[in-house]
């Protein structure tokens, strides 16, 4: 299980991972042939793997089969020399009580990820277990642990995933990372504070100090070449979702030292994430979802996320412009 962890920390070494989406009609179906002819694009760029079930896939609110046919399609089109991660956590019952609603959830939670090692997922993203910040403060970062700690004795590599709260995470205090990070499987933690970058900062300063054996998994879509020069090692995005190939060189650019050429892409790919990664900012996934139709990945009709948002002609327009200003490829 160590070799499995060890190779998964290298395949992310210096590489990118999309966050991907699910392409839907209209009527919230999923579009199969617009998500396999998506996986077969994604597999000829320059991608060290993808995360499905994560919050740019609708994770959570996937049912049980879609999950599988959607980890399946993408083992199988990726091959075993690139990484599935799995997103992995429930939705809370809220028609429950409390006790019953955290033990349900506890056990889908663990249902999930199971299905996610059964499909062979290379390692799980582990979702904030933000329901159990409703527990007493004396109570709550205990059961965190315990939480993470039931997760990792599955033995399947763990990717801690600090969320900032807007988007439904939560804001894990440093002692909390500090036992997180110490706990067997977990190989690193993805940072994703969206414009906190002070807190960006101590994580990543925490981790060069005390944790310099975890990897520093960038989340930060709005941050990403900064983000790397703060010691990421590798990007797991939504922003990878399309063009993925000017993010992977950007990475590359930095590790090389070829700043002249890490400068002109951080340009770029900064563009392209304030063009994308805007308010209302869960809309994202629709924006990525019409770069890959202008992209010619996915038709038309496969572009609708079940947030239920509509793109204006003025917002298409302008994805369309920023595609061409920014030389995205």
């Amino acid at each position: 299980m160590l070799e499995h962890a060890e190779r998964v920390k290298q395949s992310l070494q210096g590489g990118l991972i999309p966050a991907v989406p699910v392409p839907r009609y209209a009527d919230g179906r999923i579009h199969d042939e617009a998500q396999a002819a998506y996986a077969s694009y994604l597999a000829r760029q320059n991608i060290a793997g993808v995360a499905v079930w994560a919050h740019t896939g609708r994770g959570l609110h996937l049912q049980s089969g879609q999950r599988r046919d959607i980890l399946r399609l993408w083992r199988s089109v990726l091959g075993p020399s690139r990484i599935v991660i799995a997103g992995a956590g429930a939705l809370p019952d809220s028609a429950l009580s409390m006790a019953a609603r955290i033990e349900r959830w506890r056990i889908d939670s663990k249902r999930m990820a199971e299905e996610a090692i059964a499909e062979g997922a290379d390692a799980l993203l582990v979702f904030p277990p933000v329901l159990l910040r409703e527990l007493p403060a004396h109570e709550r970062e205990e059961a965190a642990a315990e939480y993470h700690r039931e997760l990792a004795r599955l033995g399947i590599p763990l990717v801690i995933f600090y969320l900032y709260e807007g988007a439904g995470g939560w804001s894990y205090s440093l002692d909390l990372l500090r036992e997180l990070l110490s706990l067997p499987h977990v190989i690193g933690i993805k940072i994703a504070t969206l414009d906190s970058i002070m807190t960006m900062q101590n994580i990543a300063r925490l981790l060069a100090e005390e944790f310099p054996g975890q990897m520093h998994i960038t989340g930060e879509d709005r941050m990403f070449g900064y983000a790397l020069m703060r010691g990421a090692q590798s990007a797991l995005v939504g922003l990878g979702a399309a063009f993925p190939n000017i993010q992977a060189d950007l990475i590359r650019a930095y590790r090389v030292q070829d700043y002249a050429r890490f400068l002109d892409l951080s340009e770029r790919v900064d563009g392209f994430a304030e063009m994308t990664f805007t308010e209302p900012m869960d809309k994202y996934i629709l924006r990525m979802l019409h770069c890959l139709v202008f992209a010619g990945v996915i038709p038309q009709e496969a572009a609708h996320d079940m947030a239920g948002y509509e793109m204006t002609e003025q917002e298409l327009a302008s994805i369309r412009q920023g595609i061409d200003k920014y030389r995205l490829y």
